[in-house]
């Protein structure tokens, strides 16, 4: 019987791996795992390489994760908030954390890339800029593009709003953003939703996230 359901949270995060790529669903606090993450707090892994669209704010669990000293690496599109992010400045000012900062739509591409399978893409969005250095660009009907390589995560955290036993997802309006290419992209993904329900309950029209692209769901009513 196929049951992608966990007992607890602690279990949700159990196994993660020291140097782990972990891939963090939401915009701003839309759609972010923050209890996941709060779990990963309390696991202990560290050494991690976290992909996300922003670097945390005010004393979240992503900036109490780089505070911890947890993080080798951030890759996002806009690692400040307006909530502030004191800890991720000092970490990269005293070169604590590698930043790599890649355009939004840019980061949705590889990730969907990874997922995919493929090797690369080619985008013009960076040419030009010191965002394209070291990379190969080549130049079709008179525009430059940029060759981006693709992303995949050892594990993905991703917040969905429903779920049933199979692990099939949907999601909640805008929280929805980097869930359904975070999902399919880890090698372990890890889901937290509010409400886990009966098989034929989710409208099959409706499921964003199919559930072969799920490890594991646990239910936090939140």
């Amino acid at each position: 019987m196929i049951d992608k359901r966990v007992a607890c949270i602690e279990d949700a995060v159990r196994g993660i791996a020291d140097g782990s790529t972990v891939l963090i669903s939401g915009f701003g606090d839309s759609g972010t795992p923050f209890e996941l993450l709060e779990a990963v707090l309390d696991q202990g892994a560290r050494d991690l390489e976290i992909v996300l669209n922003n670097a945390g704010g005010g004393d979240d669990a992503i900036v109490r994760l780089l505070a911890a000293d947890r993080v080798r690496k951030v890759v996002c599109s806009y690692p400040r908030s307006s909530l502030g992010n004191p800890v991720f400045d000092r970490l990269y000012a005293e070169r604590k954390v590698e930043l790599e900062l890649v355009p939004q739509g840019t980061l949705a591409e590889r990730i969907r890339a990874g997922s995919a399978g493929l090797g690369g893409f080619y985008t013009p969005t960076a040419a030009g800029t010191r965002l394209a250095d070291g990379k190969e660009q080549r130049v079709f009907e008179g525009r430059t593009y940029v060759l981006e390589r693709p992303i995949v995560g050892d594990v993905a955290l991703v917040k969905a709003y429903r779920a049933d036993r199979w692990g099939n997802l949907v999601y909640h309006s805008a929280a929805r953003n980097f869930g359904p290419v975070m999902a399919a992209c880890g090698r372990l993904t890890i889901v937290q939703v509010k409400e886990i329900v009966a098989l034929g309950t989710l409208d099959p029209e409706h499921v964003v996230t199919p559930g072969i692209y799920v490890d594991r769901v646990v239910e936090l009513g939140i």
